[in-house]
């Protein structure tokens, strides 16, 4: 039986930014379990939702985004990657340009409807009996075609506002040198 000062732990825990700290030596120290782990574990936390700050122990500088991104290559190099080379050079490509902004944005908000549709199509198979799951997964491709029409659709949208957005920002910029169009 679970006490009532771990239940309320526990569902701390959950709701709590865990900060993590990294220490010169390579090191992450959980903050709230007073223990070292690694880069697996701070992953797993990050596959389970829970809020994550990577912070440096001297300096308590953000290295959140760092250690995301050192958990993204050992992912990319070591078993199947995700980004063809084809995808990750055209990425590279927009760094330093003018819409790199806007592909940051586009890639968050593409990423966030895809895990969307995750979201729903795992809620809706939790009640799938194995026969039920069968059935499902023969039907699936017309759902799930439906499903990532409404993906490519809303990918379309975006991109459309991230032009307008970006046309009427090069009008003022040209309004402003007094050179409109």
């Amino acid at each position: 039986m679970v006490s009532k000062k771990q239940a309320s732990s526990a569902a701390e825990s959950a709701t709590t930014q865990r900060i993590i700290k990294k220490y010169p030596n390579r090191r992450l120290y959980d903050t709230l379990t007073s223990s070292y782990i690694t880069l697996a574990e701070v992953k797993q936390m990050v596959m389970d939702n829970l809020p994550v700050v990577v912070l440096d122990a001297k300096t308590q500088e953000d290295l959140t985004r760092s250690i995301f991104l050192q958990i993204i290559l050992e992912e990319e190099t070591g078993g199947v990657p995700m980004f063809t080379e084809r995808a990750l050079a055209n990425i590279i490509r927009f760094y330093g340009h003018a819409m790199q902004g806007f592909m940051g944005t586009y890639l968050e908000k593409n990423v966030q409807s895809f895990m969307d549709i995750q979201h729903k199509m795992s809620e809706q198979s939790q009640t799938l009996s194995p026969e039920m799951w069968k059935q499902f997964m023969t039907m699936q491709s017309p759902l799930l075609q439906g499903m990532m029409g409404s993906y490519v659709e809303q990918s379309q949208n975006m991109f459309v506002q991230m032009q307008d957005q970006l046309q009427k920002q090069t009008e003022q910029v040209l309004g402003a040198m007094g050179l409109k169009r």
